[in-house]
């Protein structure tokens, strides 16, 4: 019974460090603006760029529309292969990400350079009000809002006394942002927060205007 234990202890503990490093180490997924090549081996009369658009969709010649959003660049070549086989016989098909958009996050209301915000390594939510000028004399300072989509169509919505974490004792509360979240910055007290809210047809924008 010793013996099983320890080899089912070996067992998941492997498993445990394969599912950390696939979390480390994910393979890029392409996604909507992202500037794309792709390349026939044998025919590269068909060799082509392309963009994918908001819908997902890439349009190519020979193939025509793919989905491609939401895959790897590997993942992409067998989704081109497997349609463009209908034309060709076993084509081979490499696909190169020549564009890609810049992960970012967006600041709106009460800061004095609101807008995007580039991403490069990690980023939090005070370096984040730092980057856009800091905040604006009519700024509500312990009512920041952060909106992160959770689904397609919901967000989830949390309040911070950001005035509290520019604090030597506050500081310890500052959090880690992720690309795609939004700061709101309000001007005036806001009294009724919902923890989560459906997202507008207008994204995360149309909802943030709400606060502002």
């Amino acid at each position: 019974m010793r013996a099983l234990f320890l080899f089912l202890s070996v067992c998941l503990g492997m498993q445990a460090q394969t599912a950390g490093f696939a979390e480390r180490d994910p393979h890029y997924k392409l996604q909507a603006e992202d500037k794309i090549e792709v390349q026939y081996r044998y025919t590269p009369e068909y060799n082509t760029q392309a963009s994918v658009q908001p819908d997902g969709y890439v349009s190519m010649p020979l193939v025509g529309e793919v989905k491609l959003a939401g895959l790897t660049l590997a993942q992409a070549a067998a989704a081109i292969s497997q349609k463009a086989s209908a034309r060709l016989t076993d084509p081979d098909v490499i696909v190169l990400l020549k564009e890609y958009v810049k992960p970012f996050l967006t600041i709106a209301g009460e800061v004095t350079k609101p807008g995007r915000i580039e991403i490069h390594g990690e980023i939090t939510l005070v370096e984040a009000i730092a980057l856009s000028g800091g905040f604006k004399d009519s700024a509500r300072r312990t009512q920041v809002l952060l909106l992160r989509k959770t689904a397609p169509d919901m967000a989830a919505v949390k309040v911070y006394d950001v005035r509290k974490m520019m604090s030597p004792q506050g500081i310890r509360e500052d959090v880690t942002l992720q690309p795609g979240d939004m700061l709101v910055v309000p001007r005036n007290n806001l009294s009724k927060i919902e923890p989560y809210v459906r997202i507008s047809e207008a994204g995360l924008y149309g909802l943030a205007s709400k606060y502002l």
